[in-house]
């Protein structure tokens, strides 16, 4: 049994090295202070954290990038809140056909998606690069956010809404009052892993973007095109601490609305 111990000790000691490593390494390799991305660095150097807030493409795509997410968010929430309750509250025909069209986003490769989003707003339909965006990212979080809340509302009781509705409260009433209240953790754990996926999204940004109107990963990779120095090292580190950050709230949120189940 020991030496069983041992090696799946082992085994997940190197998994976890596995994983971690590249991430170690990038974030060693952001403090080189020459102007080529090395590793190991020749020095520590902060001159690459600076030169982020110098480069004005980056500091305009990353609001794009925020805007998008914060406004894709909404919008999904506005869809996905509804639709997750009724999944969860009701029981009708074609529920499970309803159910997969939500969640299939997630299920069909991003390249495709991307190109079949491509194909028929901009192409086919005419309409912006940025609404077209928009409407992309609405769509890739909208399955985020009903998997997430539609997990909070299957530790909900709803006879706890039924007694509300007993007592005089109405439907609309008792929606707003009794159940958001009761699964405001997974709302705010949904929202939190849909803007992440968003944020950081290639897959359809890459097709939904166009001139003068970009995101900040795909400017990321505009850049790494024409550059090799440690900028991109140095964002990448920011953001995996912003993701760590957010994750640490999410997996907070999520443990709190459980226990309060309990």
């Amino acid at each position: 049994m020991k030496e069983g111990n041992r090696m799946l000790s082992l085994y997940t000691l190197l998994v976890f090295i596995f994983l971690l490593g590249p991430l170690v390494i990038i974030s060693i390799t952001s403090f080189e202070p020459g102007t080529v991305l090395k590793f190991p660095p020749e020095g520590f150097s902060l001159k690459w954290y600076k030169n982020i807030f110098e480069v004005s493409a980056f500091m305009e795509t990353f609001r794009t990038s925020i805007v998008i997410s914060l406004l894709g968010n909404l919008l999904a929430l506005l869809l996905g809140v509804p639709a997750a309750y009724a999944l969860s509250r009701y029981r009708f025909h074609g529920r499970d056909t309803l159910n997969a069209v939500f969640l299939s986003p997630v299920l069909i490769p991003g390249i495709v998606l991307g190109f079949t989003l491509l194909r028929y707003l901009i192409v086919v339909y005419n309409l912006p690069i940025v609404a077209g965006l928009l409407i992309g990212h609405t769509v890739i979080m909208l399955p985020f956010i009903i998997r997430v809340i539609a997990s909070s509302l299957e530790n909900f009781d709803f006879a706890v809404e039924e007694a509300a509705q007993s007592l005089g409260a109405t439907r609309v009433y008792t929606f707003f009052k009794v159940v958001l209240p009761n699964i405001r953790s997974g709302i705010l754990a949904a929202i939190l892993i849909a803007f992440l996926e968003s944020f950081n999204n290639v897959d359809i940004s890459v097709f939904m973007t166009g001139p003068g109107i970009s995101t900040l990963p795909i400017q990321m990779l505009t850049y790494v095109q024409n550059y090799f120095d440690p900028t991109i090292a140095a964002i990448s580190v920011i953001l995996m601490v912003l993701t760590a950050a957010l994750m640490f709230i999410i997996e907070r949120l999520m443990g709190f609305a459980y226990f309060t189940k309990r």
